[in-house]
């Protein structure tokens, strides 16, 4: 929807989870020496300065990357997750968080493409600033519905591929997008990797998409969740957040299975936490 501004959520817990899940897919994918194509669907404004007055309005930060980066003895994959996030800030100073654009842009190499989808013109003019210095022919930011335009750029020439699908899921349509989105992508590109981060919500309707999801795919996926707090007593809000990869790297769950009790302990806020992690890896 139009109206969603991500600036007011940056760094939060949810975004600690997504951007962690999405490095370790780059990181693995760096591993070849053969190029890849990364269509970011939703890509928002790819910088995040802290004290914009959306970011300080709910100060969701504080409970997500700056719990991170206070930590110590992290394991490696988050100790590396970690070194990124100061890549864009000076002195140990958290000033900017990085979105999933700039993250990406990160790990790219000469022969790597990035497709950036952001409809809102706000957020669009935003995006195009911050990658004024570093806009080549490797990137292109589209002003489109990254649903729809996701399609054609797939199957990649390289035939290797990343997806990052994270809608606001404030219209509830949102969730059914998603799976019709993906059943056409796999019809073109069933080698790729595409991760969908979804919302923890007491609709539940997260649940019917990740069914269907792993029945799109059902040989190679995971399903990872985190909740930080226990869902509110008005039924609104989100309380925590969940990614499915379908074909994901067959390192991930090792990693994850040491790296999430860690994130759930600095990011839970309460008794509830607690995180999840199902996986079925051919």
């Amino acid at each position: 929807m139009l109206s969603y501004r991500h600036a007011f959520h940056a760094g939060n817990h949810a975004d600690i989870l997504k951007h962690y899940i999405l490095s370790l897919v780059l990181d693995y994918y760096n591993q070849k020496d053969k190029p890849y194509i990364v269509i970011d669907t939703h890509a928002g404004a790819g910088l995040y300065p802290i004290n914009h007055i959306f970011t300080q309005k709910n100060k969701e930060f504080e409970t997500g990357v700056s719990q991170l980066l206070q930590a110590n003895a992290l394991p490696d994959s988050l100790a590396k997750f970690v070194q990124k996030i100061w890549l864009f800030n000076s002195n140990h100073s958290l000033n900017i968080y990085p979105g999933s654009p700039k993250i990406i842009e990160s790990f790219l190499r000469p022969s790597d493409k990035l497709y950036l989808f952001e409809l809102h013109p706000n957020e669009h003019q935003v995006l195009l600033n911050n990658f004024k210095n570093s806009l080549s022919k490797q990137t292109k930011i589209l002003q489109q519905d990254g649903f729809k335009g996701l399609i054609a750029f797939l199957p990649p020439h390289t035939k290797r591929g990343i997806t990052i699908i994270d809608p606001p899921y404030e219209d509830k349509k949102d969730y059914e997008t998603v799976i019709t989105a993906l059943k056409e992508s796999l019809k073109r590109f069933a080698t790729g990797c595409y991760i969908v981060w979804y919302p923890l919500l007491q609709n539940k309707l997260y649940l019917q998409m990740v069914e269907a999801l792993c029945e799109l795919n059902s040989t190679s996926w995971l399903n990872v969740t985190l909740q930080v707090t226990q869902p509110s007593a008005d039924g609104y809000g989100m309380y925590g957040s969940g990614l499915f990869v379908i074909n994901p790297p067959w390192t991930m769950p090792k990693l994850l299975e040491e790296s999430m009790p860690v994130l759930e302990a600095l990011l839970g806020q309460d008794a509830s936490r607690a995180s999840e992690l199902t996986y079925q890896i051919s």
